[in-house]
């Protein structure tokens, strides 16, 4: 870092290595008044993650899934979450992970992948970044049914979706995993401005 820099790591201490690393970061903060401030923080530590979301124009449909996500359950939620198909990256390249977990999740490939986004889901406790694509299906582009991994505890629902449904749940609230609405958002900026009926190129 520049020596100009007002943030500098003091300390890190691994709590935890399960799932994801959990570290107790220690570091001194330079205020705008020219003071110091020390803060201790908990972050979770990962390689970040890989979403994808299919449209296919002709049927006017989105590829999602509903899995069970115990953190919602905890929160207050059925636990039940509509979502894009997403995953760890694991030190592997983003779009390459995409495809990987559209085909073990929805049983499709996609076409025509292009990034819109990457994003901190929550940078205050997470190193994680998201990386975000777009990308077509046929019912062609099938390779088999999905449903995740069952040895890694998966149980996968797939679900094609109507576009105008998916952007209705968003707007009611049946939608709230937050790369989903954010890639929702996009198609319907990017591909549906003025609605499946008008789709752009």
């Amino acid at each position: 870092m520049q020596d100009d820099d007002p943030i500098r790591i003091l300390a890190q201490e691994t709590l935890s290595d399960d799932y994801c690393q959990l570290r107790k970061v220690r570091f001194s903060q330079r205020r705008r008044d020219g003071s110091e401030q020390e803060q201790t923080r908990e972050v979770y530590a990962n390689n970040g993650g890989s979403a994808v979301l299919l449209y296919n124009r002709d049927k006017r449909t989105v590829l999602l899934t509903r899995q069970f996500r115990i953190g919602a359950r905890l929160a207050g939620h059925d636990g039940f979450i509509i979502e894009a198909p997403a995953g760890n990256l694991d030190d592997t390249d983003p779009e390459a992970q995409a495809r990987v977990e559209l085909c073990e999740e929805t049983g499709f490939r996609g076409h025509g992948l292009r990034k819109v986004i990457a994003f901190f889901p929550n940078p205050s406790s997470l190193t994680e970044t998201v990386h975000c694509y777009l990308g077509e299906y046929r019912e062609r582009d099938r390779q088999g049914s999905g449903g995740g991994k069952a040895e890694e505890g998966e149980d996968i629902e797939v679900l094609e979706m109507d576009v105008m449904e998916a952007f209705r749940q968003v707007k009611e609230g049946g939608i709230v995993d937050a790369k989903t609405v954010i890639l929702l958002q996009f198609l319907r900026e990017v591909i549906w401005p003025s609605g499946p009926d008008h789709a752009a190129d």
